[in-house]
């Protein structure tokens, strides 16, 4: 595998999270995990869609340049795991089994899971505070974290392949060779497959790099074509483009195939 993917893991991520930053203030809600919306009677949800997606502008930048990286991370770690993640677990809870409020949960884990991981790929930044210091520069617990949140993702999603099999289908351009409803299938089986195979250490780093290929073809052959068909397909093209990196980023990281 070259040497490079961690790198092009970390610029998509960042493009990918540019993105859904300036999306924050074209649709004026909170994008990144597609959180739950605002509470209607609370005052402030256009201060907080613009504050936030300026913050993941930001983070974007820091990654780019390196500067500051690893804190900008963990700090959108916890802002989407805090108001993306745990808001959605009353939906999913009160939704059918694996029904459109599981996805947008597992998009909220994987951007959790993949900025924690994405800072671990990054020098370790010092702190004054020990304790601060050794939370910063988890870097096993960040690989293990990404590398767990991803496979969720993959296996929740590879699942609502098979069941929502003619919806997928309906996904898949028609210039594309083949039976639509076999492409379906077939992606539902190899998510499966890259989720397990990210569960298990001796297989995760080609879980990964398949996966992050898989999921960047998506981005060409799935998401740009559908840009401009609904809100939600303009969010998806840069959320797979994100999620591609986290998988390249997980391929290379240090201790990985350790964890």
């Amino acid at each position: 595998m070259p040497p490079w993917m961690e790198k092009t893991g970390r610029i998509f991520f960042a493009l990918g999270l540019l993105a859904l930053g300036i999306e924050h203030f074209v649709f004026q809600e909170f994008v990144v995990g597609r959180a739950p919306g605002w509470p209607p009677s609370i005052p402030g949800q256009h201060a907080w869609a613009y504050a936030s997606g300026a913050w993941f502008i930001l983070v974007s930048i820091a990654i780019i340049t390196g500067r500051k990286a690893r804190t900008s991370c963990v700090v959108s770690a916890a802002l989407v795991f805090l108001w993306a993640f745990l808001r959605h677990i009353p939906l999913v809870a009160n939704d059918s089994f694996l029904f459109g409020t599981w996805t947008a949960a597992g998009k909220a884990l994987v951007f959790t899971g993949g900025a924690l991981a994405v800072a671990g790929s990054f020098p370790k930044e010092l702190s004054r505070n020990n304790a601060d210091h050794l939370r910063l520069n988890n870097e096993r617990g960040f690989i293990i974290t990404g590398r767990i949140c991803l496979g969720i993702f993959l296996v929740i999603a590879g699942a609502q392949h098979f069941l929502f099999v003619d919806f997928v289908a309906s996904l898949i351009p028609n210039w594309f060779p083949g039976a639509a409803v076999f492409w379906a299938n077939f992606a539902g089986a190899t998510l499966i497959a890259g989720g397990v195979g990210l569960f298990i250490p001796a297989t995760a780093s080609w879980a990964a790099f398949l996966s992050g290929i898989m999921i960047f073809a998506w981005v060409w052959i799935v998401h740009l074509p559908r840009f401009g068909v609904s809100i939600s397909d303009k969010i998806a093209l840069f959320e797979a483009l994100a999620f591609s990196g986290v998988a390249f980023v997980l391929v290379w990281l240090p201790k990985f195939k350790k964890a």
